[in-house]
């Protein structure tokens, strides 16, 4: 009796299961029929290469933090021009970059003169300056382009870091 019970069990799930995997796929029909499939056109634009030039500091997207007020600035003397930096890179006065004894190699920063409001975006390359007092060295480029007595060897600064 037992046996002939579990086998009507049997037979009626498999027929219960068999007809709603029958409505399953009749719904998933008319899913199919009723949705429209839109198709999207792709056009391809040639994108024209920037130039950069090599002198070029591209500064990514960011804010600028303010880090210290009243820095002291001094730059490099060209003899150090071709030496190799703290971070491997070879130093060039020509370029916009910088040496602070803190920040990390890469980091950017923007320094601005406190007197007349000029202001450079550098790259930190280097560690120093070892000279007690001083906060940052500059390349002699960064330097000339903020400072407004070209004879002067320092200047007051207004140090910012790039956050990203």
């Amino acid at each position: 009796m037992k046996k002939v019970i579990t086998l009507l069990f049997l037979l009626a799930n498999i027929g219960l299961v068999s007809s709603q995997s029958s409505i399953i796929n009749s719904k998933k029909f008319s899913i199919n029929k009723d949705t429209l499939k839109k198709t999207t056109k792709i056009v391809e634009k040639e994108v024209e290469q920037v130039v950069v030039a090599p002198d070029t500091t591209v500064v990514e997207t960011g804010k600028f933090v303010f880090f210290k007020k009243d820095a002291h600035a001094s730059y490099y003397h060209d003899k150090f021009n071709g030496k190799k930096t703290a971070s491997g890179k070879r130093f060039d006065n020509r370029k916009l970059t910088a040496a602070h004894r803190k920040f990390p190699f890469g980091t950017i920063l923007r320094i601005t003169n406190e007197a007349n409001g000029k202001s450079v975006v550098v790259e930190v390359i280097d560690r120093g300056p070892f000279a007690r007092g001083r906060e940052i060295d500059l390349s002699k480029k960064s330097f000339m382009d903020i400072t407004s007595n070209k004879n002067s060897g320092a200047v007051i600064v207004k140090i910012e870091e790039l956050r990203k």
